[in-house]
Formats: C-alpha cells, structure tokens, sequence
C-alpha cells in the first residue's frame, strides 16, 4: 500500500482543523509493543479484523475487547511453504494504553480541506524505564475510506469506555515558578498531548501570592473532571490546600475545629515547573513534565495522605511535608534574597544557615504510627486516639532539625527521599529528628542524603514512624529575629519561629500540632509497584 511521504502533508485528523501527524522517526518501532504474554483470551471477544500496513509490512489485525494484536502476511511458495521459512512472532498493544485515535491523511497545495486518506493514527503511552512514560504513535495504514470508518468509529468507541480519564480540566499555571519557565512549559509540552487527547481546558495564569488559592475558593468546578496546577511545590501545596479548603466549606466544616476533614474533588495533577519538585517526584518517580502529562490523560489515580497543621484552637494550614529548626531557618533566609537566581539563592540561604547553625531548645511529642489498624476505621475514628495520653510519647532537648513528612520527598539533591521509608498514603508520617552535633557532624548528615548510604545512621539522628507529633519550642532566645539577617526585610516577626512547609515559609509563635490524615486527595499519577511490574513486562518483550 502506498505511504504518505514527499509531495504532501500528512496529518492525523479527526475532523477540525489541521494538525501534523508525528514524524516517522518520532513513532516507537512496533516491535517494542511485542509481547510474549497475550492480553487476549478465550473471553477476549474479537471486534474487527482486517489488513493494514504497519512499518513496511502488511499485516493481519485483530482488534478484540483488550488488544490490538497484529501478524505480518507471509507469502506463500508453490508448494506451501512461507517464504522465509519462519513465522513471525505475533504483536500487540493493549487498548488501556491507547489515549487518542486520529484519522491520518495527505495533504497537498490543491487539497486545503479534505486530503487523501491514509489510514488511521493511534496515539499510545508507553512505559519506559526509571519511571518514565513516552508518548508514541502506531500507524495503521488502509487507503479505503470505508474500512478505516469502521476501526476508527470502533477505537472512538473503546476509548469513549475509560470513563476514568478527563475530559475536561481546570488549569493553573504560575509564572514566576523557578525560572519563570511555567508558562513556556505548559505550552510547548502539556497543552500539545492534552489536545491530542481532545481535552478541554480552562487556563488561569495566577498573577500573584495566593491567587490560586482565592480563586479556587469561588470558583466554579462543577464542569471540570480535574484541576491541573503547573509550578513548583509551593504552588502544588497551595492548589491542594484550596481544594481541601473548598471541600471543608461545601460539607459545611468549620476549618478551626476539623476533626476528620473530607477528601477533595476532584482529582488534582501536578506538572513540575520548580526548583525541587518534590511532590511530583515523590508522586511519579521522576520529575518528568511528559510523564506528569499522560499519567493526567490516562487517569491514572493515586490517593494520597495529607497534614494537617494547627495551633492551639487555630488551624493553619493542609500540607505534606514540614521542616523545623535548619529547615525553616534556611526557607527564611531563601525568601529574603528573592532577587538572586532561584539556584543561586538556594546555595547562599544554606550555606550562611550553616554558617549560623544553632539548635532549638523544644519538646516534642509523638503518638506512634499503629499499623495494625484499619486506615477506614483510623479516617472515621478523627480524634479518638488524640486523647489517650497513655500513648503519646515526649522528647526534649536542644535539636538542628526536626522534619515531619507524609510522603517520601524524593528530589534531585535525595534521590531516595528525604523520608525514604514513607509511603504516599500509608496513613504516617516520618518524624526526623536531628539533635544538637558539631557542625561538621551535621554536614555530613545532609550530604549523605545525596548517596544511597544510609542518612539516619548517625548517633544524633532519631527517626519515628508516627500518626501526630506536637513541637513545643522553649526558647525564646533561639526566636527568628529578622534584624539578624542580611538583605530586605522578609515577613518574619521577631516573636515567630520560621517553619518550612512544602516550600512555603510560615511564621508561628506557639506550639505546633500536625496530624496525618489517610488518603484525604486524589492526585494524577501512579503508583511505584505499578510502574515497576510495567518495565517487567516491557523488560520481556
């Protein structure tokens, strides 16, 4: 069958206006699709079958309920044997990684509306290695109109089938994240796969602090399957804390005495556009913007557990993860010098933290992670377990860091993450906590977050797997004074101590009570085992 190449335009069109097909070089060689194990079975009820070219073959398809599966067509010599005196290993590609179908035609200077037909385009996720996903695209090459109606109206209506992906979605991009690199991010990476998708979209570029979360407090979502923030922690933190937020409002929760709060609709996706993006990290495996993208298209769904930060009678705030003491003090620093390159300003506000190292003088208390119990029955329980003072625990004494964390926190400088042994919804925390060392004891703490050593195995360095934790700071000399800082004044207040919470510094003047609550979001992503078993299966092919 003859192929779409010089003389014209190919596009893979469904209709509407003109859109390129992906290049030759770009599609993934079918037989990466190959696969030993065959997804169709007895009750795998066959659909369609025809011939198609696919590469330079011709090929018998077959289009069943769970696989395309496809065999080249072997000649046959005079006397009835195949040609090259082999069969070739049959192929397949499951339909749950098939995210659009497109018709694909030839278009030359005559021919501005309706080209000639080629074939059909199928655009695929495919699993590669290290966590990464990859956009392709199979071409099924037929030049009758008539037969290519049939499979493209039957794929239309398998895909129509996953009714877990969006179809519409709620963006919100910050400009300033990192580089001020967002926008062209989204643009130029997410918007094209989302279009290929046939998403429809809404896009809000926040033009300030807080926009997003305001916006989102009003705004109307109904119309959305999800809400989509492109930027770096402290955005993606912010987005989640709105939307929980906007779900204690419509349930009618007074914020300042939530007991259980309730979960968030809808989903949230999360493209990294930051400096550390360490919940898409921690949340995909890697900070990969494609990746974060088609785990969205696909639907992929993983529920994950989230904080929640108060004071005494007072809630402040939703998050993931926490530092106190170093962490906090360098956050601080960080936002004072705003005006240095984001890398740049990180190094310093570290670099004059140690500098200025010194501990904090606190309590601590702890209430011990109970595995053995129920996460439903932990999540319709709320308080109960709060009240048991026979359970909690107490530490004191003069401490560098203190970093309480519901996900593992992976990021470029942690590759294992910050809290290795934390799971993105097990229903605990990880209570880290450094206590008062020399400093070049302590440097080296933080630099063996960078290896695969590990980073706890220090005499000064507790770890705790725990439900709740209250910080209780003593001191009022070890209080964050601005005036000891270089550089423009920031928003801390002299009778304040600095907290780093997902990235965003938070000034608090009294004890601090963060409690873990199971699976409490939806976020776009999936899960480490499941990514895992995928490369097995690409591993065998």
């Amino acid at each position: 069958m003859p192929r779409g190449r010089r003389g014209g335009r190919v596009s893979a069109l469904e209709g509407g206006p003109e859109e390129e097909a992906p290049s030759a070089a770009d599609a993934v060689p079918s037989v990466l699709w190959a696969s030993r194990r065959q997804p169709g079975t007895a009750a795998d009820q066959i659909l369609l079958r025809g011939i198609f070219e696919i590469g330079r073959d011709s090929c018998d398809v077959v289009l069943s309920e769970r696989a395309l599966r496809w065999r080249p067509i072997q000649p046959e010599s005079p006397t009835g044997d195949s040609k090259d005196g082999f069969l070739h290993k049959e192929e397949c590609l499951e339909l749950k990684d098939i995210f659009s179908v497109k018709l694909k035609r030839r278009y030359s200077v005559q021919q501005q509306r309706s080209g000639t037909l080629l074939g059909i385009t199928l655009f695929v996720c495919l699993k590669k290695e290290q966590n990464k996903l990859k956009d392709s695209t199979l071409d099924l090459i037929n030049l009758s109109e008539d037969h290519c109606d049939v499979w493209f109206r039957q794929f239309k209506k398998i895909l129509a089938g996953f009714s877990n992906r969006p179809k519409s979605l709620k963006i919100l991009l910050n400009p300033q994240s990192h580089k001020k690199e967002a926008t062209q991010v989204y643009y130029e990476k997410v918007e094209p796969l989302l279009k290929i998708a046939g998403i429809k979209t809404d896009v809000t570029i926040t033009e300030y602090e807080g926009h997003a979360l305001s916006l989102l407090k009003e705004c109307e979502l109904q119309g959305f399957d999800g809400v989509v923030c492109v930027g770096g922690d402290g955005f993606a933190s912010e987005v989640a804390h709105a939307l929980l937020l906007r779900a204690q409002k419509n349930a009618g929760v007074e914020t300042d005495s939530i007991l259980t709060p309730v979960p968030a609709r809808p989903p949230l996706g999360v493209i990294p556009a930051g400096s550390t993006n360490v919940l898409a990290h921690s949340l995909h495996g890697i900070p990969h913007v494609v990746t974060a993208t088609l785990h969205i298209i696909m639907g992929h769904i993983q529920q994950v557990d989230v904080c929640t930060f108060r004071t005494p009678g007072k809630f402040l705030r939703f998050g993931f993860s926490a530092m106190f003491g170093f962490g906090g003090r360098a956050l601080a620093l960080a936002e004072k010098h705003r005006w240095m390159p984001p890398n740049q300003r990180k190094d310093f506000a570290i670099i004059k933290a140690l500098a200025k190292l010194k501990p904090e003088d606190c309590e601590i208390s702890f209430l011990p992670f109970n595995s053995s119990q129920d996460l439903e029955e932990r999540r319709a329980q709320g308080f109960t377990r709060s009240g048991c003072d026979a359970q909690w625990q107490m530490i004191q004494g003069q401490f560098l860091n203190v970093s309480i964390m519901a996900i593992p926190c992976l990021c470029s400088v942690a590759p294992r993450g910050l809290a290795p042994n934390t799971r993105l919804n097990n229903g605990s925390m990880a209570l880290i906590i450094a206590r008062n060392t020399s400093r070049p004891e302590f440097i080296k703490h933080l630099k063996r977050y960078a290896s695969v050593k590990n980073q706890f195995s220090f005499p000064f360095v507790e770890t705790y797997t725990v439900e709740e934790v209250k910080v209780y700071p003593k001191s009022n000399s070890s209080r964050h004074n601005p005036e000891e800082e270089d550089g423009p004044r920031g928003r801390a207040s002299g009778n304040s101590f600095p907290w780093n919470i997902d990235g965003d510094l938070m000034e608090v003047a009294s004890e601090v009570h963060v409690r873990v609550h199971p699976r409490l979001i939806n976020l776009y992503g999936g899960s480490m085992e499941e990514m895992n078993d995928s490369k097995v299966t690409c591993n065998c092919l």
